[in-house]
Formats: C-alpha cells, structure tokens, sequence
C-alpha cells in the first residue's frame, strides 16, 4: 500500500515525486528544449562551484523522504554527462524510505553505464527517442548521430536488467509522422512507449498551440490498426493515460499536459543542479536551497514549507497567466 505524504500543499497534493537535475549540459539539441542557435558555442552554462555536490544532493533526498517522498529521478540537461552518476544513485539507495530511483536520458551513453548503474541500485531508464527514422531523428536531436546509439543504449540497458520506458515528444509538422513507426517498434517489447504533447516548456522553443499533434490525433491513428483498451493508472499522479493493445503486444501511454492537464494529481516537487527547487514544470522562478545547504541550515523545513504553499496548476490556466518560465534543460521534463 502507497504511504501517505506527511506533507500537502495549498490543493491538497502530496508530495511523492523529485526530480533532480544533475546538470544543466546536454550533447543533443533538441529544438524543444536545447535549440542550437541559443544553446551555441557561446552559451554559458552553470560554473562548477555552483552545482550541488553528491552530499548535497543527499541532503536534499533525505528531507524529501523524511517528507513523505517515495521516488526519485535523476535528470539533466543528460545526467550521464556527470561521471559520478553511479555514485550518487549508490548514495540514495542509503535511504530506506526510497522505493524507486530512476533516470531520463537521451541514450547515447547508457551503453558504458548501464551495467554499472543498476548494481549501484537504478531501477529504471527512461530514454528520450523522438524518432526511429534516422532522417528524422538528426532533424529532431539537432546533431548528426544514427538512431542506432540510442537503440543500442536501449539493448543495453535491457541487458543489465534495468526497466526502460520510452519518451517521444510529437510535434505537428516535425515527427507526428514517427507515431506508428515508433509504435510497431516498441510493440512485442517489454518497453512501455510513451508519447508527449508538445508542451511550452521554458521561453525558447517558439511554442504554439497549433504546433501541438494532441493525445487525440496520437489515439486516432494506432486505433486505425490496433484494437486498444484503456488502463487503469499505476498511482495517483501518474502523468500518462496507459492503453494495451487487445492482442496483447504490450501497452504505451500518452502524457497530455496541453489538451488534457492534470494539474490536480500532481506530486512532483524539481532541484535544479545549482539547487533551486521548484513546484511546477513551467514555474518562474524557484527557491534556492543551497545557502541553507552549505550552511548546515534545515532542509527538511524549508522543503515543507515550500510545498504547503504551493498553489501552481499553470497547464490548467494556460492562456490566463504569463511568465517567463524556467527552461526545460535547467530543470528536466
């Protein structure tokens, strides 16, 4: 049976979730999150020094689970780009209120690591592949890099026993035409596929809403070749709506932030690498943590603080409110 959170905020949310940027560095420009031409040669990123170290990390995980908090992700910009990964997940699995430890990366270098990241205790990858089309996936990653080294990281991470999910973000008039490709790819796999809605994460992506392909137009097309049945959500807060296909290949889910929201159910709390947490994926501004940190203040109160007055449900009053959001790459998806 699933804890109750010790802590709510303002809507009655717990907390259950937290998202731990590694690093706000990545070796993809995905035009949804990274575009080139801002994230250039040029772009600076954060100074060494004000990244949280791995004991500050652990600080901030431990007040989280003494809050009630159950599952932890390890983001980036790509988190393997940080050689202590393996370390760290070491580290959190320390902590026995901890269930699930888990990673959203982009693939490319699962293939050193994953062996090693699941004896440290990682749970699960989930791999970021917009693309099964190598055309298309060099148009939507912003480099030049075969599809194969994610499909390779995939294997590998499959090999080292680890539970891998499938991210794809599908954008109308880029890759709405990789919906079936990506599926028959991932059908007849233990992988669970999961696609979503191109959202207006951060300030640089040039979002519109006619931009975004909904779970509807997703839906629409697989049901033309398979016969689906919905599911039933793992947990409160679980951000996809899950379908099976009848005949029994498998599942995949649609996470609908912009035609559907589900701001109601949400239980994520996000720690930006130089530790500033914030409450909401398309927040303005967060609270910085690392003064508190390095000053042997206490986490624990301040984290609870934080959450009992949190309010956000920005994907529910889109259009209503305004603000210059945090990007995508500083805090994960």
């Amino acid at each position: 049976m699933q804890k109750e959170s010790i802590v709510r905020d303002s809507l009655g949310r717990g907390l259950r979730d937290i998202r731990i940027s590694l690093t706000d560095q990545c070796n993809l420009r995905c035009g949804y999150c990274m575009p080139a031409e801002i994230f250039g040669q040029g772009y600076t990123f954060l100074p060494k020094p004000d990244i949280l170290t791995l004991s500050e990390i652990k600080q901030v995980v431990v007040a989280f689970a003494a809050s009630g908090g159950k599952k932890v992700r390890l983001t980036g910009g790509e988190p393997l780009l940080r050689p202590d990964v393996a370390k760290l997940v070491r580290s959190l699995r320390s902590i026995d209120e901890i269930d699930e430890i888990a990673l959203t990366t982009n693939g490319l270098l699962l293939s050193k690591c994953a062996s090693e990241l699941k004896i440290a205790g990682l749970n699960r990858v989930t791999i970021s592949l917009d693309a099964i089309d190598d055309a298309t996936f060099r148009k939507m990653s912003g480099r030049d890099i075969s599809v194969q080294k994610v499909l390779d990281g995939i294997a590998s991470a499959e090999d080292a026993g680890l539970d891998v999910k499938i991210n794809a973000v599908i954008i109308r008039g880029q890759n709405e035409d990789q919906v079936i490709p990506l599926a028959e790819h991932f059908r007849n796999t233990p992988h669970i596929l999961r696609y979503i809605e191109y959202m207006d994460v951060g300030n640089c992506n040039q979002w519109a809403p006619k931009d975004v392909y909904t779970a509807c137009d997703i839906l629409a097309e697989i049901e033309e070749l398979h016969a689906l049945e919905p599911l039933e959500a793992n947990y409160t807060g679980e951000v996809a709506s899950r379908y099976r296909y009848q005949d029994g290949s498998g599942e995949f889910g649609i996470i609908s932030s912009v035609s559907q929201p589900f701001c109601r159910d949400c239980n994520r709390a996000r720690l930006s690498a130089d530790g500033k947490l914030y409450t909401c994926l398309f927040a303005e501004k967060g609270t910085d943590l690392k003064p508190i940190l390095r000053n042997r203040g206490c986490v624990q109160d301040r984290l609870q603080e934080i959450w009992t007055s949190r309010e956000d449900r920005y994907s529910e009053l889109r259009g209503l409110v305004a603000s210059k959001k945090v990007e995508m790459s500083y805090i994960g998806g």
